[in-house]
């Protein structure tokens, strides 16, 4: 790969990561509700890897290019966004971390697909993928484009993995002994997901509805 475009990749990757938005929140919600916050880390990941998987088969272009689809998909994750943040707002009163709490395989298993739609579901990473990582493929280096995608698909994976784990961490060790802090993050942990998730909703029904409105339409 070109080394060049690898280092621009790993600048512009970091900061997107750092960038706080409804990945952080999920992983700070599900941390302060449960023991561990790897299930929740694993699944915002294992959404990105499916990005990856798209955009290496081809298929995230195609979508992409598809208004119908995208707007499906985009409406599905407004929808989901809205779900998941509901229930976070639900539960903030009795958020904390107690390292007593009791997890068993099921709670993690919802715990990680949940994480992963919440990345997987994303029309927002989707776009990213397709948009960002183009530019970053050099036709002239050794390795093939496929193979140049996936790998920077993965390493923005791994930007992420580290940057969530880093985030819950700093999270549960500032929270553990301030229950009051732990609800009051965990409440605006479910704001950001609605309000996020009402803006994705808004983006496609404020057009459809505008052009019923049309005269004559």
């Amino acid at each position: 790969m070109n080394p060049q475009l690898f280092l621009a990749f790993l600048v512009v990757a970091a900061a997107l990561a750092c960038t706080p938005g409804v990945d952080w929140a999920y992983t700070i919600a599900a941390g302060l509700r449960q023991r561990s916050f790897v299930p929740a880390v694993a699944g915002l990941c294992g959404g990105y890897v499916l990005h990856t998987a798209l955009l290496v088969a081809g298929l995230a272009a195609v979508l992409a290019g598809t208004p119908g689809v995208l707007g499906w998909i985009t409406l599905a994750g407004a929808g989901y966004l809205l779900w998941l943040g509901v229930g976070t707002l639900r539960s903030w009163r009795a958020a904390s971390f107690s390292a007593d709490a009791a997890v068993g395989p099921g709670t993690q298993l919802r715990t990680f697909l949940q994480g992963m739609g919440t990345s997987g579901i994303n029309p927002k990473g989707l776009l990213f993928y397709v948009a960002l990582i183009p530019q970053f493929v050099s036709t002239d280096a050794s390795l093939p484009v496929p193979v140049q995608s996936g790998l920077l698909g993965m390493t923005f994976v791994a930007l992420a993995g580290l940057v969530y784990t880093v985030v819950a961490l700093l999270s549960r060790t500032l929270l553990q002994s301030r229950p009051g802090a732990a609800r009051a993050v965990t409440l605006a942990s479910g704001i950001i997901m609605v309000a996020l998730g009402t803006v994705l909703l808004g983006e496609q029904l404020l057009p459809f509805l505008a052009g019923h409105a049309q005269p004559g339409s």
